[in-house]
């Protein structure tokens, strides 16, 4: 299947092509004039391993683009499998973080439970891509530990397990 060239497209079959690719799922958190907040992810991705450097995605049309898209500093969590409710809370729900469910790393950055990896990044570029902001951070330091992941894939959730 091939796209029209019309900027008024039907996305949805494009989506569920993209959608055969399954995602781990991470939850973004990052310190704002209004406080901290959190929002979901599958758009997480190692880039360098000398310098250290991870890739995500930030909607242009997401209500959290004046909190993420000046964000220096944020952390990734990497979820684990028994926190979806953390993913659907911070994609749809209410994503301000209150102090008492969170805690700070040593910049201040917020932090959350319920990741089997996490990331503490500092922004080192932003790049326009047609209706996305992309984002490079240097890791400045990083956690992890046992635990299933969270999927999705084709528009549901699933547990990522060791086959081995």
């Amino acid at each position: 299947m091939s796209l029209p060239d019309t900027p008024e497209t039907d996305t949805r079959p494009l989506r569920r092509a993209l959608g055969a690719f399954a995602t781990g799922v991470c939850v973004v958190t990052a310190e704002g004039p209004d406080g901290p907040g959190g929002i979901t992810v599958n758009s997480f991705t190692s880039v360098s391993l000398d310098p250290p450097t991870i890739l995500w995605s930030l909607g242009r049309r997401s209500d959290r683009w004046p909190l993420f898209s000046q964000a220096e500093r944020f952390v990734v969590q990497v979820l684990d499998g028994d926190h979806l409710e953390a993913s659907r809370r911070f994609a749809w729900g209410d994503w301000r973080l209150a102090e008492a469910e969170l805690t700070r790393e040593p910049g201040g950055a917020p932090m959350i439970e319920g990741w089997v990896s996490r990331f503490i990044c500092r922004t080192t570029r932003r790049i326009d891509a047609g209706d996305h902001l992309l984002i490079l951070a240097e890791i400045e330091r990083f956690d992890t530990r046992d635990g299933d992941g969270l999927l999705f894939f084709k528009g549901s959730y699933s547990r990522a397990t060791r086959t081995e």
